[in-house]
């Protein structure tokens, strides 16, 4: 996935503000080519850099046209976003779906992602200027989106897709292996015999209860790092009370 070519289309959007959040969408997900179909003068530029926060950039090299044909000319893929499904709408894929798509295109040409009028969407007219649909599910009892908010999702998407072209295994952490659980599981009960805790035959159990619990917890390394250093204090200052009550 190469985010420089992907391009995000605000089709007559309505509020300035609007254009600002979703600028600052773009900038999350590392996506800084915006085109916007109406006049410029239309828009309250303070508004604008308000919401966009530290994205302003974006807007300040926005280009503006007249349709979506003429915004997308120079894209291979016009993706025309949309929640309402129709005959005349065709096969609409999930965002998801489309990164898959898109991943492959962008590494040699631009491809084009657009969003229509906060109040009515995308027309069937300005649809049929698109050559594919994507739609983001949502409630039946209250299915529109904020402008800004479809634009994060459908860019996360883009993004998250580049993040797993880079790295097949990428997640947010990995959970431990049954060995490495072990491992924290013998700190555990080690320091636990320290202090005496096992005054009667009962060590196994003690294991297979932790052993247990911990890969249910799906811990992270950190998570049980933190788990054995607790413990290993633990049993530390235990045995450093006992000798000092011994003294006294």
């Amino acid at each position: 996935m190469n985010l420089s070519n992907i391009v995000i289309v605000l089709d007559h959007p309505d509020e300035s503000r609007n254009i600002g959040a979703a600028c600052r969408a773009m900038a999350n997900n590392d996506i800084s080519d915006l085109r916007i179909v109406g006049k410029k003068e239309d828009y309250d530029i303070e508004h604008i850099h308000v919401l966009a926060i530290h994205a302003g950039p974006i807007f300040d090299k926005a280009h503006f046209y007249n349709s979506i044909r003429e915004a997308t000319a120079d894209c291979s893929i016009c993706a025309g976003t949309t929640r309402r499904k129709g005959k005349k709408r065709g096969k609409l894929l999930l965002p998801e779906e489309f990164a898959e798509i898109a991943a492959e295109k962008t590494q040699a040409s631009k491809i084009a992602i657009v969003f229509g009028n906060e109040r009515t969407g995308l027309t069937d007219p300005q649809l049929d200027e698109c050559n594919l649909g994507v739609t983001i599910p949502s409630s039946d009892n209250f299915g529109s989106l904020n402008l800004s908010h479809a634009v994060q999702i459908l860019s996360y998407h883009m993004f998250r897709q580049s993040l797993k072209e880079k790295n097949p295994d990428y997640r947010g952490y990995t959970p431990l292996n049954l060995e490495r659980i072990d491992q924290a599981v013998e700190t555990i009960t080690n320091n636990m015999e320290k202090i005496g805790f096992f005054k009667m035959p009962g060590r196994q159990d003690m294991e297979n209860f932790w052993r247990s619990i911990l890969s249910r917890a799906s811990l992270s390394e950190g998570e049980a790092q933190y788990l054995e250093k607790t413990f290993t204090k633990m049993a530390g200052l235990a045995q450093k009370n006992s000798k000092k009550e011994d003294k006294e």
